[in-house]
């Protein structure tokens, strides 16, 4: 038969959408809540998230001359740790599908007058416009439940990847500590997407991350997915009851 259809589908939060609108409309949302993007991840996570972040650069261990990789790095809260780090001999690459979250990254570092060994670099996860084996970390912190391939994303990683290198996925998670589970619903359902309308006057983009969390593979099946792509090693590290959890794997 003739002019057949991709009729495949996926879900975006608890909807079902064709897959080639899903990247599409995650932009949406993040083109809505880029400028006060930073503001409600301190108030959601009542300013957890930047000690998930400092645990995570911890776990890198980024040294000077190498070259880093900062998937789905919008606002560049990882990036300009590992700029210090990397010091002038290396560098280190923002990659984000999103223009607008992109654009408040390159203000916030020129700003801080970072701008010197860091580029910014528009692109698909799951088809990453680098050379083979070319980074000695990467990173992607929140991002990878907004994928619409996680298989073909971390694929893409891997490819790029330097043997011996390692990537950290920073991710939420399941809770796994007895009786979170419900507290956590209850804030997250009823209060999340109150306050994302309250501070960036967007409820809608707040339920749709709150229900994209709930729909992410959790600690294990991720780790099984990190395998198959190729990765060694991997473990996760479970973060505040499993509300976040980072996993790591290595490319031998």
């Amino acid at each position: 038969m003739s002019g057949a259809r991709n009729d495949k589908t996926t879900h975006f939060g608890f909807r079902e959408v064709p897959e080639s609108a899903k990247a599409g409309m995650v932009g949406q949302v993040f083109s809505s809540v880029a400028s006060r993007y930073d503001v409600m991840n301190d108030v959601m996570s009542f300013g957890i998230h930047r000690l998930w972040k400092r645990f995570t650069i911890g776990q890198a261990g980024v040294r000077a001359g190498q070259k880093v990789l900062d998937l789905a790095g919008g606002t560049g809260d990882l990036a300009a740790q590992f700029v210090a780090q990397v010091g002038p001999t290396g560098s280190v690459t923002v990659a984000d599908i999103n223009a607008a979250m992109l654009d408040v990254g390159r203000a916030r570092f020129a700003d801080r007058g970072l701008a010197g060994n860091v580029e910014f670099v528009q692109a698909n996860a799951e088809c990453l416009p680098f050379p083979d084996n070319h980074f000695d970390c990467i990173t992607i912190a929140f991002g990878l439940r907004n994928v619409t391939h996680i298989d073909a994303a971390l694929a893409s990683m891997f490819r790029v990847l330097k043997p011996g290198g390692r990537l950290l996925v920073l991710e939420f998670s399941k809770p796994v500590l007895p009786g979170l589970n419900a507290v956590y619903d209850a804030y997250s359902f009823h209060l999340l997407p109150k306050l994302g309308m309250l501070i960036a006057n967007d409820e809608d983009s707040y339920r749709y991350l709150v229900e994209s969390i709930r729909k992410h593979p959790d600690q294990e099946t991720l780790k099984g997915m990190m395998e198959k792509a190729g990765f060694e090693r991997a473990h996760y590290f479970n973060l505040t009851g499993g509300i976040v959890a980072l996993h790591k794997g290595y490319k031998f």
